[in-house]
């Protein structure tokens, strides 16, 4: 089921203490410039302040920015949080420096696609925009 009418809230964080954050920076243009309402966090966010931050927005995705190495221990986090706030339903999805194993690996604790370096930043909308028409609202 799709719902057209309403805009789709992305919130681009960057945790960790990784200080590059040029990707994010033009992940969050490209998201904008596609029609999507984009928050970005800014950088050295905590998982708490990223989970935080989609509350008060209300979000219906969370894409992280992930160059540090620390993906394993930040995506799972972020997504336990999340559940915890009962935001389930809110896509997790991010980039950066992530093997295809572990790709694999958060996925199976909820983490939806992972893009790395070089991916065609309309790889990405797309793939947001397939997910969104494919859910149910829960409002």
């Amino acid at each position: 089921m799709s719902f057209p009418d309403r805009r789709i809230r992305i919130l681009v964080a960057k945790p960790g203490l990784d200080g590059h954050d040029r990707g994010a920076k033009v992940i969050a243009a490209a998201l904008r410039d596609a029609g999507f309402e984009v928050i970005y966090t800014g950088l050295h966010q905590t998982p708490e302040m990223v989970v935080a931050a989609a509350v008060q927005e209300d979000v219906d995705v969370v894409a992280m920015s992930v160059l540090s190495g620390a993906h394993m221990t930040l995506f799972p986090r972020v997504r336990e949080l999340l559940n915890g706030e009962g935001l389930g339903h809110v896509l997790l999805t991010g980039g950066g420096i992530i093997p295809g194993d572990d790709a694999a690996a958060l996925a199976e604790v909820g983490v939806g696609r992972v893009f790395g370096p070089g991916t065609a930043t309309t790889e990405a909308i797309d793939y947001i925009r397939e997910w969104f028409a494919g859910r149910e609202d829960p409002y």
